[in-house]
């Protein structure tokens, strides 16, 4: 059985202070677009002032060479506006948006509270349906939150079970700031894929990277099908505890993925010319 695995160069570079130049994110994504990952989370259509790193993404899909990739291209969407502005985009197929089930957290991200996302989180979907655009959910803090805002794994059965009544067909569970551990990252994912078989059900983990290969495992033995990572554990969480904790790195879910005899489309040449890229454009 095949994982789809989705690099997320977007991730690794936003919360870097200097801008990356333009041609450099280029040439970087179009070789990532080489190595048969299944999508790239390569850009996102947000306000310049939230997120300067990626005020480019619209130069940068101009120059990508899709010409002989299957990969996919996701663009992370924060609002309407955003989403009305990628959907434009022919080459983009899917829109990603951030929804907490921390409201705390929901106000800092986007500005809106969790009942206001959801409100846009609807349009979106409505959006993604017209423009044969298909919308990936984000449930982040999804393990916990630093915030005390309310909490449990029912809360996020809830939130999935919300999601579901509009549409949406591919939701990732979120470890924003990388407090999972192997036991409710098996329940997290079991009951999820139990209560709801017809959904595609994604980690987006953040972790130390000593315990990165233990949570991938656990999600893949709850039937997780759908890994986000960044080459070389680039890009993550400013708000975790544990400076160690980021993305989890791409070569750790493709070992994770060997030893338990998983199929992958990647192409080993082509990902070592990545990631010999990778320390440069990160800097």
């Amino acid at each position: 059985m095949g994982v789809k695995i989705i690099e997320c160069p977007r991730d690794a570079m936003q919360g870097i202070e200097t801008f990356i130049p333009t041609a450099t994110k280029v040439r970087y994504i179009n070789q990532l677009l080489k190595v048969g990952f299944d999508t790239i989370d390569f850009g996102s259509f947000v306000s310049p002032k939230a997120i300067p790193q990626m005020k480019d993404t619209k130069e940068v899909l101009a120059q990508l060479d899709l010409s002989s990739s299957t990969t996919k291209l996701l663009a992370i969407v924060a609002n309407v506006r955003g989403a009305e502005e990628a959907s434009r985009h022919q080459e983009i197929n899917y829109l990603g948006f951030p929804f907490s089930i921390s409201e705390t957290f929901q106000q800092r991200n986007t500005n809106k509270s969790i009942s206001e996302a959801m409100d846009n989180l609807k349009e979106i979907q409505n959006l993604s349906l017209r423009s044969n655009k298909v919308l990936v959910t984000y449930i982040s803090m999804g393990f916990g939150n630093p915030y005390g805002d309310p909490y449990n794994e029912t809360v996020v059965q809830e939130f999935i079970g919300l999601l579901n009544e509009i549409g949406v067909t591919i939701i990732s569970l979120a470890d924003t700031i990388g407090v999972s551990n192997v036991d409710n990252i098996k329940r997290l994912f079991s009951n999820a894929i139990a209560s709801f078989p017809h959904i595609e059900f994604g980690a987006h983990l953040h972790s130390n990277p000593n315990s990165a290969y233990e949570k991938i495992a656990a999600a893949l033995q709850a039937g997780c099908t759908r890994f986000d990572g960044a080459l070389k554990g680039f890009g993550g969480c400013p708000m975790a505890e544990d400076d160690l904790v980021g993305n989890i790195a791409t070569e750790t879910i493709i070992k994770c993925l060997s030893d338990f005899n998983f199929s992958t489309t990647i192409n080993q040449g082509q990902f070592d010319k990545a990631y010999g890229m990778t320390s440069q454009v990160m800097g």
